[in-house]
């Protein structure tokens, strides 16, 4: 029985020694994602990648993996592409709208999703969409533009928005939520990471008339926004204080880690303008989602091309498990 004992412990340790030989030599994934069943990804592709690659002296470790047949495939790396080598594979790849992550081979799939709504889980700009009930669309848009770009103080481009439309009924709220629509793979994407025991929330600078109802129907599980101050029926111009900005941001994904039990590297975040830049860099794997060009210049994995599927790719979600969880 001793000896028995002995030899279990003798091949638990091996095994142990055997995945950290593993992580050490595949200690990065390289995912490839194609956007439109006209432009497949191929074998060709891969191999154009991995000759690339080895111009810059990085080698695959093994074989790739298909996750989705013509759609996405994961390449074993043995060290981490540098900025030099991502920046020459994307531009290699946009004629044929392929979008590529890397993520490290250990932790890949996330147990937190930290969210941003506008433009990013829901098509266009809430606030935008808003304005146009009261003829001032293309004036509050342009604010939001360079606001999203990071020209301008978040805070206060929100303040001066909303107090365009002091006066503008309840039926504006109405008509515009009845208006928003999700963004293609939203709901997958939650519901996916939150079969898989995710916890997922939606945070945003936006406001909470839209966030909870937007959470609902993509399946989150929590929703944190701004609240609009209302002068009966109609809104008073103001945002109740304190306005949730891009610290605030930071601080939900500080705050749900901690209430989890996760480490840095168990979360992922994904948005698309300045004020989800620094929760993009703080998380494990920080996605930028049709990325304003602060963004685009800040973080280096993005969905230029694709769908919000692509950030379970990115995962190392297969198709069968994205059916299964979905």
């Amino acid at each position: 029985m001793m000896a028995a004992s002995i030899r279990f412990a003798r091949l638990r340790l091996r095994a142990r020694l055997d995945s950290s030989i593993v992580a050490d030599i595949m200690s990065h994934i390289l995912t490839l994602v194609s956007s439109t069943p006209e432009k497949p990804l191929t074998d060709s592709h891969i191999k154009e990648v991995l000759g690339i690659a080895a111009y810059y002296n990085l080698e695959k470790t093994g074989k790739p993996v298909w996750l989705s047949k013509k759609k996405a495939a994961d390449i074993p790396l043995s060290d981490k592409p540098g900025i030099a080598l991502s920046a020459h594979l994307r531009e290699t790849l946009a004629p044929a709208k392929i979008d590529l992550f890397v993520t490290s081979a250990e932790n890949r799939r996330k147990k937190l999703l930290l969210a941003d709504m506008d433009s990013t889980i829901v098509r266009g700009e809430t606030l935008d969409e808003l304005a146009a009930h009261a003829g001032l669309q293309e004036k509050v848009s342009e604010i939001t533009k360079a606001a999203m770009e990071g020209k301008l103080d978040f805070q206060a481009a929100l303040r001066e928005r909303v107090s365009l439309l002091k006066g503008l009924g309840t039926e504006a709220l109405e008509r515009t939520l009845e208006e928003t629509r999700l963004n293609e793979g939203a709901e997958t994407l939650v519901k996916v990471m939150a079969g898989a025991g995710a916890t997922c929330v939606l945070v945003s600078g936006g406001f909470t008339f839209f966030t909870g109802p937007v959470a609902e129907q993509a399946g989150f599980h929590h929703h944190h926004g701004n609240i609009l101050e209302m002068d009966g029926d109609a809104l008073s111009g103001t945002v109740a204080e304190p306005i949730l900005d891009r610290h605030a941001k930071v601080d939900f994904l500080n705050r749900y880690s901690a209430d989890l039990g996760l480490e840095k590297h168990d979360t992922l975040t994904i948005g698309d303008g300045a004020n989800d830049i620094p929760m993009l860099k703080s998380a494990g794997l920080g996605i930028g989602y049709r990325p304003k060009n602060a963004v685009a210049d800040a973080i280096g994995n993005l969905i230029m091309h694709g769908d919000l599927r692509a950030a379970l790719y990115a995962q190392g979600y297969t198709d069968k498990e994205i059916k299964r969880f979905s």
